[in-house]
């Protein structure tokens, strides 16, 4: 076990677990997992000590926490509680979050399962569990709950032009590679920005509900989510924004099973009229230039940086060309 996440366990009286395990997939925090013998079950995650991350990456812990304890009344046991938090670095243990650790293995990592009659029934699963989350609303004002850009916006307009001011301002700052100038891609965006005047409502968005983030219980054929972590990337914003991460890379309009459990949660089926698409691909210009620009604080090697540039600038051009 790290010493810091000894560290963090001193810290909230808890000595002695009796087994620990680090836990891989992330790409910013370090994530522990700790058992004891009276049969608790944590997660310890501790933010790095450098400040080289983008913008809105100040104070992820408190958007986690804020999501946790806004996602419970709807998500249940998917998930975690948290047991523990502290959010100030100059803290004797640092800042830190424990919670209890959800059941399930990752969905990236269930390679081939379940079997196809048990996708659909997952899937349907799934978009009832978001549209809950959907339903959640925010004590006032769009953004992210830390507050990194600035205070909560009136106007999801406001919040979100200064969320992708922020990464372009970082892909400035980080000599990120873009295929467009970054001032050419300020200018589409401000010009696609008044269907986001249509958003009203902040609502609870993760941001991050790829396969990674979701744990599945059971066997192959009648799997289930058992739970939904890494809330750390969590806003107040326009629901639509979701759709991104449940559907990385893919095509929402096209999971009938997905927007068939959305509906059955919401009580109103989820049409694609061409406000959503609009603002679909405003969402996705935001997801695919964090993705360009965290590779040069992340440090990725060459390989890795080539390999999400094929797979991700020419999603940009695309969604970019479609605002144009």
């Amino acid at each position: 076990m790290s010493v810091d996440a000894a560290a963090v366990l001193k810290a909230v009286g808890a000595r002695g677990p009796a087994s620990h395990e680090s836990l891989g997939g992330g790409t910013y925090n370090t994530v522990t997992r700790v058992r004891f013998e009276d049969g608790r079950d944590w997660v310890v995650k501790i933010p790095p000590s450098h400040g080289a991350g983008l913008s809105y990456e100040q104070r992820l812990l408190v958007n986690e926490v804020t999501f946790y304890g806004a996602a419970a009344p709807a998500g249940g046991t998917a998930i975690p509680r948290v047991v523990h938090s502290e959010f100030d670095p100059g803290a004797p243990a640092g800042a830190y979050l424990v919670m209890t650790a959800c059941a399930g293995r990752p969905w990236s990592a269930v390679a081939g399962e379940p079997a196809p009659g048990g996708t659909r029934a997952l899937r349907h699963g799934f978009g009832s569990i978001v549209g809950r989350l959907h339903g959640v609303t925010g004590p006032g004002g769009f953004g992210y709950p830390a507050e990194p850009l600035g205070p909560l916006s009136p106007s999801w307009r406001g919040a979100f032009t200064a969320m992708t001011d922020g990464v372009l301002a970082d892909a400035e700052r980080f000599g990120a590679r873009l295929p467009l100038p970054a001032g050419r891609i300020r200018e589409v965006l401000a010009g696609a920005s008044g269907v986001l005047d249509e958003v009203t409502r902040p609502v609870l968005v993760h941001f991050d509900l790829w396969q990674g983030n979701l744990l599945l219980t059971g066997e192959p054929g009648g799997r289930r989510i058992g739970g939904i972590v890494d809330g750390e990337r969590m806003f107040w914003g326009d629901p639509v924004a979701d759709l991104v991460s449940t559907h990385l890379f893919g095509d929402p309009e096209a999971d009938g099973d997905f927007l068939a459990g959305y509906a059955s949660a919401t009580g109103t089926p989820l049409v694609f009229t061409p406000s959503v698409r609009r603002r679909l691909d405003l969402y996705r210009s935001y997801l695919y230039l964090i993705m360009l620009t965290e590779t040069v604080p992340r440090g990725a090697g060459p390989e890795a940086a080539a390999a999400t540039w094929s797979q991700v600038a020419p999603r940009l051009v695309a969604a970019l060309d479609a605002l144009a």
